[in-house]
Protein backbone atom coordinates (compact mmCIF):
# COMPACT_ATOMS: atom_id res chain seq x y z
CA UNK A 1 0.00 0.00 0.00
CA UNK A 2 2.57 2.58 1.14
CA UNK A 3 4.52 1.64 -2.26
CA UNK A 4 1.68 2.43 -4.41
CA UNK A 5 0.83 5.64 -2.36
CA UNK A 6 4.07 7.18 -2.56
CA UNK A 7 4.02 7.43 -6.59
CA UNK A 8 0.22 8.32 -6.38
CA UNK A 9 0.98 11.29 -4.27
CA UNK A 10 3.40 12.83 -6.97
CA UNK A 11 1.19 12.51 -9.57
CA UNK A 12 -1.48 14.35 -7.72
CA UNK A 13 0.77 17.01 -6.49
CA UNK A 14 2.65 17.53 -10.17
CA UNK A 15 -0.82 17.75 -11.50
CA UNK A 16 -2.07 20.06 -9.01
CA UNK A 17 1.23 22.28 -9.15
CA UNK A 18 0.83 22.01 -13.16
CA UNK A 19 -2.75 23.54 -12.67
CA UNK A 20 -0.85 26.38 -9.94
CA UNK A 21 1.37 26.99 -13.11
CA UNK A 22 -1.12 27.19 -15.97
CA UNK A 23 -3.45 29.45 -13.58
CA UNK A 24 -0.40 31.68 -11.28
CA UNK A 25 -2.40 35.05 -12.56
CA UNK A 26 -5.41 33.95 -11.72
CA UNK A 27 -6.74 36.70 -8.33
CA UNK A 28 -7.26 32.96 -6.41
CA UNK A 29 -4.07 32.37 -6.38
CA UNK A 30 -2.62 36.14 -5.76
CA UNK A 31 -1.02 35.20 -2.72
CA UNK A 32 1.60 32.72 -3.95
CA UNK A 33 2.81 35.72 -7.27
CA UNK A 34 5.80 36.25 -4.40
CA UNK A 35 6.88 33.73 -3.29
CA UNK A 36 5.67 30.83 -5.85
CA UNK A 37 7.15 32.74 -8.40
CA UNK A 38 10.68 31.15 -7.34
CA UNK A 39 8.95 28.16 -5.04
CA UNK A 40 6.87 26.19 -7.58
CA UNK A 41 9.96 25.77 -10.28
CA UNK A 42 12.71 25.24 -7.32
CA UNK A 43 10.44 22.72 -5.89
CA UNK A 44 10.05 20.94 -9.68
CA UNK A 45 13.63 20.92 -10.31
CA UNK A 46 14.35 19.26 -7.17
CA UNK A 47 11.48 16.61 -6.94
CA UNK A 48 12.65 15.72 -11.37
CA UNK A 49 16.20 15.71 -9.44
CA UNK A 50 15.34 13.24 -6.84
CA UNK A 51 13.60 11.39 -9.35
CA UNK A 52 16.44 11.04 -11.58
CA UNK A 53 18.42 10.30 -8.85
CA UNK A 54 16.51 7.35 -7.87
CA UNK A 55 16.25 6.09 -11.14
CA UNK A 56 12.88 6.60 -12.14
CA UNK A 57 13.61 8.35 -15.39
CA UNK A 58 13.38 5.31 -17.94
CA UNK A 59 11.83 3.11 -15.69
CA UNK A 60 8.66 2.49 -18.14
CA UNK A 61 6.21 4.52 -19.55
CA UNK A 62 4.89 5.17 -15.90
CA UNK A 63 8.16 6.48 -14.70
CA UNK A 64 9.24 8.54 -17.45
CA UNK A 65 5.87 10.25 -17.70
CA UNK A 66 6.18 11.32 -14.15
CA UNK A 67 9.08 12.51 -14.35
CA UNK A 68 8.00 14.72 -17.24
CA UNK A 69 4.88 16.09 -15.66
CA UNK A 70 6.82 17.71 -12.93
CA UNK A 71 8.75 19.18 -15.94
CA UNK A 72 5.39 21.08 -17.29
CA UNK A 73 4.40 23.21 -14.00
CA UNK A 74 7.50 25.67 -14.87
CA UNK A 75 7.32 25.89 -18.39
CA UNK A 76 3.16 26.63 -17.15
CA UNK A 77 4.12 29.09 -15.25
CA UNK A 78 6.22 30.63 -17.70
CA UNK A 79 4.01 30.29 -20.33
CA UNK A 80 1.20 32.28 -18.09
CA UNK A 81 3.69 35.16 -16.98
CA UNK A 82 5.02 35.18 -21.12
CA UNK A 83 0.84 35.80 -21.90
CA UNK A 84 0.59 38.48 -18.85
CA UNK A 85 3.97 40.36 -20.15
CA UNK A 86 2.78 40.64 -23.71
CA UNK A 87 -0.39 42.12 -22.64
CA UNK A 88 1.01 44.67 -20.88
CA UNK A 89 3.26 45.95 -22.74
CA UNK A 90 0.64 46.05 -25.29
CA UNK A 91 -1.51 47.99 -22.87
CA UNK A 92 1.08 50.30 -21.44
CA UNK A 93 2.37 50.99 -25.19
CA UNK A 94 -1.58 52.09 -26.49
CA UNK A 95 -1.65 55.58 -27.67
CA UNK A 96 -3.58 58.09 -29.04
CA UNK A 97 -6.88 59.46 -27.93
CA UNK A 98 -8.71 56.17 -28.00
CA UNK A 99 -6.68 54.52 -24.98
CA UNK A 100 -7.40 57.71 -22.83
CA UNK A 101 -10.91 57.67 -23.58
CA UNK A 102 -11.22 53.96 -22.56
CA UNK A 103 -8.61 54.40 -19.58
CA UNK A 104 -10.64 57.43 -17.73
CA UNK A 105 -13.32 54.24 -17.36
CA UNK A 106 -11.48 52.29 -15.17
CA UNK A 107 -10.38 52.29 -11.55
CA UNK A 108 -8.05 49.83 -10.66
CA UNK A 109 -6.15 48.90 -7.16
CA UNK A 110 -2.44 48.90 -6.87
CA UNK A 111 0.45 47.14 -5.05
CA UNK A 112 3.62 49.59 -5.92
CA UNK A 113 3.98 53.31 -7.42
CA UNK A 114 5.90 52.15 -9.68
CA UNK A 115 3.35 50.01 -10.95
CA UNK A 116 0.39 52.21 -11.22
CA UNK A 117 2.21 55.50 -11.94
CA UNK A 118 2.70 54.91 -16.06
CA UNK A 119 -0.84 53.78 -16.29
CA UNK A 120 -2.07 57.45 -14.27
CA UNK A 121 0.87 59.61 -16.19
CA UNK A 122 -0.59 58.18 -19.77
CA UNK A 123 -4.03 58.81 -19.21
CA UNK A 124 -5.04 54.65 -19.23
CA UNK A 125 -7.22 54.79 -15.77
CA UNK A 126 -9.49 57.69 -14.46
CA UNK A 127 -8.81 56.49 -11.09
CA UNK A 128 -7.02 54.19 -8.62
CA UNK A 129 -8.54 52.86 -5.98
CA UNK A 130 -6.46 52.56 -1.68
CA UNK A 131 -7.02 49.81 1.04
CA UNK A 132 -5.10 48.61 3.68
CA UNK A 133 -2.19 46.72 1.58
CA UNK A 134 -1.60 50.65 0.37
CA UNK A 135 -0.71 51.71 4.34
CA UNK A 136 0.01 48.59 5.86
CA UNK A 137 3.53 49.19 7.45
CA UNK A 138 3.52 53.27 6.32
CA UNK A 139 2.14 55.98 7.70
CA UNK A 140 -0.75 58.10 6.27
CA UNK A 141 1.51 60.80 5.73
CA UNK A 142 3.62 58.11 3.09
CA UNK A 143 0.59 57.79 1.80
CA UNK A 144 -0.90 61.17 1.41
CA UNK A 145 2.85 62.03 -0.66
CA UNK A 146 2.50 59.07 -2.73
CA UNK A 147 -1.01 59.97 -4.27
CA UNK A 148 0.16 63.58 -4.62
CA UNK A 149 3.00 62.55 -6.89
CA UNK A 150 0.67 60.67 -8.57
CA UNK A 151 -1.71 63.52 -9.17
CA UNK A 152 1.22 65.43 -9.90
CA UNK A 153 2.11 63.45 -12.78
CA UNK A 154 -1.12 63.79 -14.37
CA UNK A 155 -1.10 67.59 -13.80
CA UNK A 156 2.31 67.75 -15.65
CA UNK A 157 0.33 65.15 -18.36
CA UNK A 158 -2.51 67.72 -18.71
CA UNK A 159 -5.05 65.14 -17.80
CA UNK A 160 -7.62 65.58 -15.28
CA UNK A 161 -7.20 64.59 -11.62
CA UNK A 162 -8.04 60.88 -10.71
CA UNK A 163 -10.38 59.47 -8.87
CA UNK A 164 -9.24 58.16 -5.78
CA UNK A 165 -11.20 55.47 -4.07
CA UNK A 166 -11.07 54.39 -0.50
CA UNK A 167 -13.33 51.37 1.44
CA UNK A 168 -14.12 53.25 5.14
CA UNK A 169 -17.15 52.55 6.04
CA UNK A 170 -16.77 52.18 9.65
CA UNK A 171 -17.14 48.52 11.82
CA UNK A 172 -15.59 46.02 10.00
CA UNK A 173 -14.71 47.31 6.52
CA UNK A 174 -12.30 50.02 7.96
CA UNK A 175 -9.59 49.72 5.09
CA UNK A 176 -7.10 52.83 6.35
CA UNK A 177 -7.42 51.95 10.01
CA UNK A 178 -5.76 52.22 12.70
CA UNK A 179 -3.75 55.76 10.03
CA UNK A 180 -7.22 56.65 10.44
CA UNK A 181 -9.76 56.86 12.70
CA UNK A 182 -11.61 53.60 13.30
CA UNK A 183 -15.06 54.48 13.81
CA UNK A 184 -18.28 52.08 14.49
CA UNK A 185 -20.69 51.23 12.10
CA UNK A 186 -23.59 53.13 11.06
CA UNK A 187 -25.74 50.86 12.52
CA UNK A 188 -24.64 51.78 16.02
CA UNK A 189 -26.35 54.86 15.77
CA UNK A 190 -30.28 52.81 15.28
CA UNK A 191 -31.06 53.20 18.30
CA UNK A 192 -30.49 56.46 19.00
CA UNK A 193 -33.31 59.38 19.22
CA UNK A 194 -34.09 60.41 15.29
CA UNK A 195 -32.88 64.51 15.53
CA UNK A 196 -29.59 62.75 17.47
CA UNK A 197 -29.01 59.81 15.12
CA UNK A 198 -29.26 62.25 12.12
CA UNK A 199 -26.34 64.44 14.08
CA UNK A 200 -23.90 61.60 14.91
CA UNK A 201 -24.17 60.36 11.13
CA UNK A 202 -23.49 63.64 9.46
CA UNK A 203 -20.35 63.39 12.15
CA UNK A 204 -19.35 60.38 10.88
CA UNK A 205 -19.42 61.75 7.67
CA UNK A 206 -17.64 64.51 8.44
CA UNK A 207 -14.56 62.80 10.16
CA UNK A 208 -14.35 60.03 7.53
CA UNK A 209 -14.56 63.17 4.73
CA UNK A 210 -11.69 65.09 6.76
CA UNK A 211 -9.17 62.42 7.10
CA UNK A 212 -9.90 61.29 3.33
CA UNK A 213 -9.42 64.23 1.59
CA UNK A 214 -6.61 65.27 3.85
CA UNK A 215 -5.07 62.11 2.46
CA UNK A 216 -5.85 62.75 -0.98
CA UNK A 217 -9.01 60.57 -1.79
CA UNK A 218 -11.71 61.72 -3.53
CA UNK A 219 -14.26 58.74 -3.40
CA UNK A 220 -15.19 56.80 -0.48
CA UNK A 221 -17.36 53.66 -1.31
CA UNK A 222 -19.89 54.35 1.25
CA UNK A 223 -22.43 53.67 2.97
CA UNK A 224 -24.17 50.60 2.87
CA UNK A 225 -27.74 51.02 2.15
CA UNK A 226 -28.51 47.03 1.60
CA UNK A 227 -31.51 45.83 4.15
CA UNK A 228 -30.11 43.98 6.89
CA UNK A 229 -30.68 40.13 6.26
CA UNK A 230 -33.98 38.72 7.89
CA UNK A 231 -32.54 34.99 7.37
CA UNK A 232 -29.50 33.31 8.74
CA UNK A 233 -26.13 33.37 7.24
CA UNK A 234 -24.73 31.63 5.03
CA UNK A 235 -21.91 29.71 5.95
CA UNK A 236 -19.98 30.20 2.67
CA UNK A 237 -20.45 34.01 3.05
CA UNK A 238 -17.09 34.72 3.49
CA UNK A 239 -16.27 38.28 2.28
CA UNK A 240 -19.69 40.28 1.90
CA UNK A 241 -21.62 39.73 5.35
CA UNK A 242 -24.00 42.55 4.51
CA UNK A 243 -25.65 41.33 8.07
CA UNK A 244 -22.90 43.06 9.73
CA UNK A 245 -22.46 46.08 7.15
CA UNK A 246 -26.20 46.78 6.97
CA UNK A 247 -27.49 50.26 8.61
CA UNK A 248 -31.13 48.26 9.46
CA UNK A 249 -33.99 45.75 8.26
CA UNK A 250 -36.32 48.94 8.20
CA UNK A 251 -35.88 51.51 4.63
CA UNK A 252 -36.54 54.54 5.87
CA UNK A 253 -33.88 54.18 8.90
CA UNK A 254 -31.59 53.50 6.27
CA UNK A 255 -32.21 56.40 3.91
CA UNK A 256 -32.38 58.88 7.31
CA UNK A 257 -28.59 57.80 8.42
CA UNK A 258 -27.12 57.57 4.97
CA UNK A 259 -28.65 60.46 3.62
CA UNK A 260 -27.33 62.31 7.02
CA UNK A 261 -23.32 60.54 6.88
CA UNK A 262 -23.18 61.20 2.87
CA UNK A 263 -24.01 64.53 3.73
CA UNK A 264 -20.96 64.95 6.26
CA UNK A 265 -18.58 63.26 3.14
CA UNK A 266 -19.52 65.96 0.90
CA UNK A 267 -19.51 68.63 3.31
CA UNK A 268 -16.03 67.60 3.59
CA UNK A 269 -14.77 67.35 -0.29
CA UNK A 270 -15.08 63.77 -0.52
CA UNK A 271 -17.77 62.11 -2.58
CA UNK A 272 -20.29 59.15 -1.39
CA UNK A 273 -21.22 56.14 -3.13
CA UNK A 274 -24.04 54.29 -2.48
CA UNK A 275 -24.34 50.39 -2.77
CA UNK A 276 -24.66 47.39 -3.57
CA UNK A 277 -28.04 47.60 -5.94
CA UNK A 278 -30.09 46.00 -6.41
CA UNK A 279 -29.54 44.97 -2.58
CA UNK A 280 -27.94 42.95 -0.80
CA UNK A 281 -30.39 41.86 1.51
CA UNK A 282 -32.66 39.24 0.23
CA UNK A 283 -29.50 37.85 -1.07
CA UNK A 284 -27.77 34.48 0.41
CA UNK A 285 -24.91 33.69 -2.03
CA UNK A 286 -21.29 35.59 -1.54
CA UNK A 287 -20.91 36.97 -4.91
CA UNK A 288 -17.03 37.71 -3.81
CA UNK A 289 -17.06 34.07 -5.05
CA UNK A 290 -20.71 32.45 -6.48
CA UNK A 291 -23.31 33.80 -9.00
CA UNK A 292 -26.07 35.02 -7.10
CA UNK A 293 -29.55 36.20 -8.13
CA UNK A 294 -32.95 38.48 -6.37
CA UNK A 295 -36.12 36.69 -7.49
CA UNK A 296 -38.66 39.35 -5.94
CA UNK A 297 -40.96 41.06 -7.85
CA UNK A 298 -40.35 44.84 -8.71
CA UNK A 299 -42.82 46.53 -6.94
CA UNK A 300 -41.89 45.03 -3.77
CA UNK A 301 -38.29 45.75 -4.59
CA UNK A 302 -39.44 49.63 -5.49
CA UNK A 303 -41.62 49.88 -2.33
CA UNK A 304 -38.83 48.56 0.19
CA UNK A 305 -35.15 47.48 -0.83
CA UNK A 306 -34.85 50.02 -3.19
CA UNK A 307 -36.01 53.44 -0.92
CA UNK A 308 -32.89 54.18 0.79
CA UNK A 309 -31.24 53.65 -3.19
CA UNK A 310 -33.44 56.53 -4.46
CA UNK A 311 -33.75 58.72 -1.61
CA UNK A 312 -29.98 59.50 -0.91
CA UNK A 313 -29.33 59.38 -4.90
CA UNK A 314 -32.21 62.37 -4.93
CA UNK A 315 -30.45 64.44 -2.17
CA UNK A 316 -26.87 63.90 -2.96
CA UNK A 317 -24.60 64.18 -5.55
CA UNK A 318 -23.52 60.22 -4.57
CA UNK A 319 -22.31 57.76 -7.06
CA UNK A 320 -24.11 54.50 -7.27
CA UNK A 321 -22.48 51.02 -6.95
CA UNK A 322 -24.14 48.32 -8.81
CA UNK A 323 -23.20 44.78 -7.84
CA UNK A 324 -23.48 41.41 -9.35
CA UNK A 325 -26.86 40.12 -8.38
CA UNK A 326 -29.27 39.20 -11.38
CA UNK A 327 -32.56 40.99 -11.47
CA UNK A 328 -34.82 38.46 -12.61
CA UNK A 329 -37.01 39.85 -13.56
CA UNK A 330 -35.43 42.02 -16.15
CA UNK A 331 -32.35 40.09 -16.82
CA UNK A 332 -31.76 36.35 -15.12
CA UNK A 333 -29.04 36.01 -17.74
CA UNK A 334 -26.51 38.77 -16.05
CA UNK A 335 -25.73 40.41 -12.83
CA UNK A 336 -27.02 44.05 -12.79
CA UNK A 337 -23.33 45.30 -13.24
CA UNK A 338 -23.77 44.24 -16.63
CA UNK A 339 -27.23 44.21 -17.21
CA UNK A 340 -28.49 46.88 -20.09
CA UNK A 341 -31.90 46.35 -18.77
CA UNK A 342 -31.11 47.10 -15.24
CA UNK A 343 -28.51 50.30 -16.25
CA UNK A 344 -30.13 51.66 -18.62
CA UNK A 345 -33.56 50.66 -18.67
CA UNK A 346 -34.34 51.02 -14.68
CA UNK A 347 -31.72 53.34 -13.84
CA UNK A 348 -31.35 55.56 -16.25
CA UNK A 349 -34.80 55.55 -18.17
CA UNK A 350 -36.78 54.89 -15.56
CA UNK A 351 -35.75 56.68 -12.88
CA UNK A 352 -33.82 59.22 -14.47
CA UNK A 353 -30.16 58.99 -12.41
CA UNK A 354 -27.63 61.13 -14.37
CA UNK A 355 -25.17 60.40 -11.63
CA UNK A 356 -22.20 58.33 -12.29
CA UNK A 357 -22.48 54.49 -11.29
CA UNK A 358 -19.93 52.07 -10.69
CA UNK A 359 -19.24 48.42 -10.90
CA UNK A 360 -18.39 46.03 -7.70
CA UNK A 361 -15.05 44.85 -8.16
CA UNK A 362 -14.84 42.98 -11.57
CA UNK A 363 -12.14 40.56 -9.99
CA UNK A 364 -14.77 38.99 -7.62
CA UNK A 365 -15.67 35.68 -8.50
CA UNK A 366 -19.21 36.18 -10.08
CA UNK A 367 -18.08 37.83 -12.75
CA UNK A 368 -14.06 36.79 -13.32
CA UNK A 369 -15.25 33.03 -13.24
CA UNK A 370 -18.08 33.65 -15.86
CA UNK A 371 -16.48 35.78 -19.14
CA UNK A 372 -14.45 38.71 -17.78
CA UNK A 373 -14.46 40.00 -20.80
CA UNK A 374 -18.01 39.89 -21.63
CA UNK A 375 -19.06 41.88 -18.78
CA UNK A 376 -16.59 44.53 -19.51
CA UNK A 377 -18.10 45.21 -22.67
CA UNK A 378 -21.52 44.91 -21.94
CA UNK A 379 -21.08 46.86 -18.65
CA UNK A 380 -20.18 49.96 -21.14
CA UNK A 381 -22.31 49.44 -23.53
CA UNK A 382 -25.18 49.44 -20.46
CA UNK A 383 -23.90 53.17 -19.23
CA UNK A 384 -21.81 52.24 -16.44
CA UNK A 385 -19.68 55.34 -15.71
CA UNK A 386 -16.24 53.14 -14.01
CA UNK A 387 -15.52 49.98 -14.20
CA UNK A 388 -13.76 49.03 -10.48
CA UNK A 389 -10.66 46.25 -10.78
CA UNK A 390 -10.01 46.38 -6.94
CA UNK A 391 -8.69 42.95 -5.03
CA UNK A 392 -5.57 42.26 -8.26
CA UNK A 393 -4.78 45.14 -9.56
CA UNK A 394 -2.81 43.30 -12.04
CA UNK A 395 -6.09 41.89 -13.88
CA UNK A 396 -6.35 45.53 -14.94
CA UNK A 397 -4.24 44.98 -18.32
CA UNK A 398 -6.83 41.97 -19.02
CA UNK A 399 -9.90 43.76 -18.71
CA UNK A 400 -8.12 47.15 -20.95
CA UNK A 401 -7.23 45.22 -23.38
CA UNK A 402 -11.15 43.57 -23.74
CA UNK A 403 -11.89 47.09 -23.98
CA UNK A 404 -9.93 47.81 -26.35
CA UNK A 405 -9.98 44.73 -28.42
CA UNK A 406 -14.16 45.59 -28.44
CA UNK A 407 -13.71 48.90 -29.56
CA UNK A 408 -11.17 48.00 -32.74
CA UNK A 409 -13.88 45.65 -33.83
CA UNK A 410 -16.74 47.73 -33.66
CA UNK A 411 -18.56 46.41 -30.80
CA UNK A 412 -18.66 49.37 -27.89
CA UNK A 413 -21.68 51.77 -28.54
CA UNK A 414 -20.31 55.12 -29.69
CA UNK A 415 -23.67 56.43 -27.79
CA UNK A 416 -23.44 55.19 -24.62
CA UNK A 417 -19.53 56.18 -24.28
CA UNK A 418 -20.55 59.85 -25.61
CA UNK A 419 -22.44 59.58 -22.58
CA UNK A 420 -20.39 58.56 -20.31
CA UNK A 421 -17.88 60.44 -21.46
CA UNK A 422 -19.94 63.46 -20.44
CA UNK A 423 -21.07 62.64 -16.88
CA UNK A 424 -17.25 61.98 -16.14
CA UNK A 425 -15.92 65.20 -17.61
CA UNK A 426 -18.94 66.88 -15.78
CA UNK A 427 -18.01 65.51 -12.74
CA UNK A 428 -14.26 66.00 -13.14
CA UNK A 429 -14.46 69.85 -13.50
CA UNK A 430 -16.93 69.63 -10.45
CA UNK A 431 -14.10 68.42 -8.67
CA UNK A 432 -11.46 70.92 -9.94
CA UNK A 433 -13.56 73.69 -9.28
CA UNK A 434 -14.52 72.71 -6.11
CA UNK A 435 -10.52 72.29 -5.52
CA UNK A 436 -9.90 75.89 -6.70
CA UNK A 437 -13.17 76.89 -4.35
CA UNK A 438 -11.02 74.94 -1.37
CA UNK A 439 -7.62 76.57 -2.31
CA UNK A 440 -9.45 80.12 -2.41
CA UNK A 441 -10.74 79.92 1.15
CA UNK A 442 -7.97 78.85 3.09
Amino acid sequence: MKKRLGPLSLWLLGLLLLFVGANFNDPYLIMLRGFGGIGLPTTCLIVVAALIYRGVWGRGMFGTLLVLLWCLPPLAMAATKITFEARKQAVLHAMGGQAKDLGQHFITGYTSFAEVAPLAEKGLIGGIYISHHNIKGRTAAALKAEIAALQQLRRGAGLAPLIVAADQEGGIVSHLAPQLTSLPALSTLVDLPPDRRARMAGEFGRIHGRELADLGVTLNFAPVVDLRRSQGRDPLDFNSLISRRAISDDPSTIAEVAAAYVGGLEASGVGATIKHFPGMGRVQADTHHFRASLDTPLRELEASDWIPFRQVLTRSKAVLMVGHVAVTTIDPARPASHAKGVIDGLIRKKWGFEGLIVTDDLVMGAIYQHGVCTAVVEALNAGVDLLLVAYDGMQYYRMFDCARGAFARGELDGTMLRDSDARLKARAQQRQADARLEASSQ
